[in-house]
């Protein structure tokens, strides 16, 4: 069975869903905490830049979120952490999620998206399958991290500062 999934930004209505998204795709606190921070941190957070996968009833079943960091002096964008509830995991969700919130960031000109983890770590969550349409992914300088190129140029190196810690 094929699934059409409806994306759109975030709202303040969907944080307890996205939070239980969260728990049931991580099962860890220390992954919701890191969320909570993202969305409160008036550095990281920028407005539209949280994309959900909803089922046709428009109930949320994935998200991606893009937050600010810098490598260098140069802006650019990180994708946090990327959460599928697990009924609806390889089923096209997290990738719809995380196409949106990267098809937004291009639309806003952004050039590069830092993602942390690797490209063995995200296929339950989208990310695989969101680096085949179109995406380039080069290895990043740094343990466990990738630099998504949203153009035609290369992403920038130095030293990656992320403003939320937990």
């Amino acid at each position: 069975m094929s699934i059409t999934w409806n994306t759109r930004a975030e709202t303040p209505a969907d944080a307890d869903t996205v939070r239980d998204i969260t728990w049931q795709a991580f099962g860890r606190q220390f992954e919701v905490d890191f969320l909570d921070a993202l969305r409160i941190d008036p550095i990281a957070i920028l407005p539209g830049l949280s994309l959900v996968a909803t089922t046709p009833d428009d109930r949320p079943v994935a998200y991606a979120l893009l937050t600010r960091a810098h490598v260098g002096d140069t802006p650019i964008l990180s994708l946090g952490p990327v959460a599928v509830l697990p009924a609806y995991q390889r089923q096209g969700a997290g990738s719809a999620a995380v196409i949106a919130a990267l098809d937004t960031a291009r639309d806003r000109d952004e050039q590069t998206v830092i993602v942390l983890g690797h490209d063995t770590y995200y296929p339950r969550f989208g990310f695989r399958q969101a680096t085949e349409f179109g995406i380039h992914h080069p290895q990043y300088d740094g343990p466990n991290l990738m630099a998504l190129a949203l153009g035609d140029h290369r992403p920038p190196t130095g030293d990656l500062t992320y403003p939320v810690t937990t």
